[in-house]
């Protein structure tokens, strides 16, 4: 009987392993194995009757994998991947034609751009040059160091979260929430060193990028310590749905929107990994773009974190009350009842 017992405690436990496998599986595979353009925005230099017929021969031939657009000059092409509004620029040429990418904005993106264009000039039978217009540093080559970056930051993040609200769950939740402050910075700041002067991995703004990163991870761990109150042993399993399974996999760092099922191109618009890769590779290679559109959305997942926080002070309040004494007279009727 005692070990029937320990069987179902242990089969209980194990729902949690279980589902986060299955969950991991689903969302990598889900996100990362099969990635497809779609509506990827690539223009065509040129304002003649003839650079029209060949995008509308490009839009024809492609379908939705791209959305192509004519612009008048190369400059103004070049204008258009510095800001990223565009992936690619095809400059229609007799001898010999020109793709313009931003591999520094995505390289499998760049990458993908590129396969589709070189049928366009083999079937001309001339070679295609590929113009880099805003490429990745020498010590970041693909351009995804921002993303292992964000991995390293979220696993430390997490982890903080659950350490404290596990073993810190007694402690009042303003000096809970002041040590998911230090944690975060701690996280940040070891995480920086060992991405920027130790890999180069972040090859400028290395402060400025920091700064952005202790906002991230202060977001996790609070919006962790303040779960923990609601979800208990379970909160492991949520954090690691919300900042692994989803945020890895919508942050933009392997492949961008464009390139993947619509579910994750749709998260990444609000969710907070997509703040810290798109942010970080803003600051590294599009500094003159800004960030202030991430830092809402990390900011605003700050805001969810306290929000989550303050309810659990209420809970945790709520239980400690002591339960109300009993009323005598309640006491001999309830006796009267078993009696009878």
């Amino acid at each position: 009987m005692q070990n029937r017992t320990v069987i179902r405690h242990v089969l209980t436990h194990l729902l949690v392993p279980l589902f986060l496998g299955t969950g991991m599986a689903l969302a990598y595979l889900g996100g990362f194995h099969q990635p497809s353009p779609h509506g990827v925005r690539v223009d065509v230099v040129g304002r003649s009757p003839e650079v029209r017929v060949l995008a509308q021969t490009l839009q024809d031939g492609l379908g939705d994998r791209v959305t192509v657009r004519t612009v008048g000059t190369e400059a103004e092409a070049r204008t258009h991947l510095a800001d990223q509004e565009t992936s690619g620029a095809y400059v229609p040429d007799a001898r010999r034609p020109v793709l313009m990418v931003a591999t520094a904005a995505s390289d499998t993106t760049a990458v993908t751009v590129e396969r589709m264009f070189a049928p366009v000039a083999l079937r001309q039978g001339l070679p295609l040059e590929i113009t880099d217009v805003v490429p990745t540093h020498p010590s970041d080559p693909t351009g995804q160091g921002i993303f292992f970056y964000l991995v390293a930051l979220t696993v430390g993040a997490y982890s903080s979260a659950i350490a404290i609200g596990v073993v810190g769950a007694r402690l009042p939740m303003r000096q809970r929430l002041a040590l998911a402050a230090l944690a975060a910075g701690a996280v940040s700041l070891l995480s920086t060193l060992v991405a920027g002067p130790l890999y180069d991995a972040l090859p400028s703004h290395v402060v400025a990028v920091g700064m952005l990163s202790w906002l991230y991870t202060g977001a996790i761990v609070v919006l962790g310590v303040g779960l923990h109150t609601f979800l208990g042993r379970f909160t492991t399993a949520t954090l690691v749905a919300l900042f692994v399974m989803l945020n890895f996999t919508s942050s933009g760092g392997v492949f961008a929107p464009a390139l993947q099922p619509g579910f994750f191109g749709a998260l990444h618009s609000f969710w907070i990994g997509s703040g810290l890769v798109e942010g970080g590779r803003k600051l590294l290679y599009f500094p003159e773009l800004g960030i202030g559109r991430e830092v809402l959305t990390i900011s605003l997942w700050l805001a969810a974190g306290l929000t989550v926080a303050g309810a659990a002070v209420l809970v945790e309040r709520r239980r400690a009350l002591p339960l109300p004494a009993a009323d005598p007279a309640e006491e001999e009727i309830e006796e009267a009842v078993v009696a009878a």
